[in-house]
Protein backbone atom coordinates (compact mmCIF):
# COMPACT_ATOMS: atom_id res chain seq x y z
CA UNK A 1 0.00 0.00 0.00
CA UNK A 2 1.39 3.39 -0.93
CA UNK A 3 0.76 6.36 1.28
CA UNK A 4 -0.23 9.76 -0.01
CA UNK A 5 2.28 12.59 0.02
CA UNK A 6 1.50 15.94 1.61
CA UNK A 7 1.73 17.37 -1.91
CA UNK A 8 -1.39 15.34 -2.77
CA UNK A 9 -3.33 17.60 -0.40
CA UNK A 10 -2.18 20.81 -2.06
CA UNK A 11 -5.68 21.88 -3.15
CA UNK A 12 -7.42 21.89 0.26
CA UNK A 13 -4.31 23.14 2.06
CA UNK A 14 -3.99 26.06 -0.34
CA UNK A 15 -7.69 26.82 0.16
CA UNK A 16 -7.20 26.74 3.94
CA UNK A 17 -4.28 29.15 3.68
CA UNK A 18 -6.34 31.54 1.56
CA UNK A 19 -9.30 31.30 3.95
CA UNK A 20 -7.02 32.28 6.83
CA UNK A 21 -5.82 35.31 4.87
CA UNK A 22 -9.21 36.37 3.47
CA UNK A 23 -11.39 35.69 6.52
CA UNK A 24 -9.30 35.97 9.70
CA UNK A 25 -12.21 37.62 11.53
CA UNK A 26 -14.57 34.64 11.13
CA UNK A 27 -15.03 32.05 13.89
CA UNK A 28 -12.35 29.36 13.94
CA UNK A 29 -13.71 25.99 12.77
CA UNK A 30 -12.52 22.47 13.33
CA UNK A 31 -10.54 21.71 10.17
CA UNK A 32 -10.25 18.36 8.46
CA UNK A 33 -8.15 17.45 5.43
CA UNK A 34 -7.82 13.81 4.43
CA UNK A 35 -5.96 11.90 1.74
CA UNK A 36 -9.18 9.91 1.31
CA UNK A 37 -10.77 13.02 -0.22
CA UNK A 38 -7.77 14.98 -1.55
CA UNK A 39 -9.79 17.88 -2.98
CA UNK A 40 -12.04 18.41 0.05
CA UNK A 41 -11.63 20.78 2.99
CA UNK A 42 -14.04 20.26 5.88
CA UNK A 43 -14.90 23.08 8.25
CA UNK A 44 -17.12 22.13 11.17
CA UNK A 45 -18.59 23.87 14.17
CA UNK A 46 -19.58 22.09 17.38
CA UNK A 47 -21.11 23.48 20.55
CA UNK A 48 -24.06 23.05 22.82
CA UNK A 49 -25.47 26.50 22.12
CA UNK A 50 -26.58 27.93 18.83
CA UNK A 51 -23.27 29.74 18.30
CA UNK A 52 -22.17 27.01 15.90
CA UNK A 53 -25.19 27.74 13.71
CA UNK A 54 -24.27 31.43 13.62
CA UNK A 55 -20.66 30.56 12.74
CA UNK A 56 -21.91 28.26 9.98
CA UNK A 57 -24.02 31.09 8.56
CA UNK A 58 -21.10 33.55 8.64
CA UNK A 59 -18.91 31.10 6.72
CA UNK A 60 -21.73 30.20 4.31
CA UNK A 61 -22.19 33.86 3.49
CA UNK A 62 -18.44 34.52 3.13
CA UNK A 63 -18.04 31.55 0.79
CA UNK A 64 -21.13 32.59 -1.18
CA UNK A 65 -22.85 29.26 -0.75
CA UNK A 66 -26.51 29.64 -1.64
CA UNK A 67 -29.01 29.23 1.21
CA UNK A 68 -30.80 26.63 -0.93
CA UNK A 69 -27.65 24.46 -0.79
CA UNK A 70 -27.96 24.05 2.99
CA UNK A 71 -29.29 20.72 4.23
CA UNK A 72 -30.80 20.70 7.70
CA UNK A 73 -31.46 17.53 9.66
CA UNK A 74 -31.84 16.22 13.19
CA UNK A 75 -29.82 13.46 14.80
CA UNK A 76 -29.28 11.87 18.20
CA UNK A 77 -32.99 11.22 18.74
CA UNK A 78 -33.83 14.74 17.50
CA UNK A 79 -31.65 16.39 20.16
CA UNK A 80 -29.02 17.77 17.77
CA UNK A 81 -29.57 20.02 14.79
CA UNK A 82 -27.13 19.59 11.90
CA UNK A 83 -26.56 22.01 9.04
CA UNK A 84 -24.41 21.03 6.06
CA UNK A 85 -23.49 22.62 2.74
CA UNK A 86 -20.81 22.28 0.09
CA UNK A 87 -19.21 25.07 -1.91
CA UNK A 88 -16.11 25.74 -3.96
CA UNK A 89 -13.21 27.90 -2.90
CA UNK A 90 -9.77 28.13 -4.51
CA UNK A 91 -10.35 24.86 -6.35
CA UNK A 92 -11.32 22.91 -3.24
CA UNK A 93 -14.69 21.52 -2.30
CA UNK A 94 -15.40 23.13 1.07
CA UNK A 95 -17.85 21.25 3.26
CA UNK A 96 -19.39 23.27 6.08
CA UNK A 97 -21.09 21.42 8.93
CA UNK A 98 -22.55 22.74 12.17
CA UNK A 99 -23.88 20.79 15.14
CA UNK A 100 -25.97 22.38 17.89
CA UNK A 101 -28.05 20.96 20.70
CA UNK A 102 -31.75 21.68 20.50
CA UNK A 103 -32.96 23.38 23.69
CA UNK A 104 -34.98 21.14 25.99
CA UNK A 105 -38.45 22.16 27.06
CA UNK A 106 -36.97 24.14 29.97
CA UNK A 107 -34.89 26.25 27.59
CA UNK A 108 -31.43 24.82 28.40
CA UNK A 109 -29.72 22.95 25.58
CA UNK A 110 -29.71 19.20 26.02
CA UNK A 111 -26.60 18.11 27.83
CA UNK A 112 -26.67 21.16 30.09
CA UNK A 113 -28.43 21.34 33.41
CA UNK A 114 -30.89 24.18 33.76
CA UNK A 115 -31.71 26.15 36.86
CA UNK A 116 -29.68 27.24 39.85
CA UNK A 117 -27.41 24.92 41.80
Amino acid sequence: MSSAALDDLMIPLRALRLLAVDFPHLPAPDVDVSPLFPERLRLSFHDVSCESLAAFEQWRTALRIAPAAVVSRLQDEDRTRVLAADGLFAGAVVTLTAFADIPAAGGAPTGQAGGAA
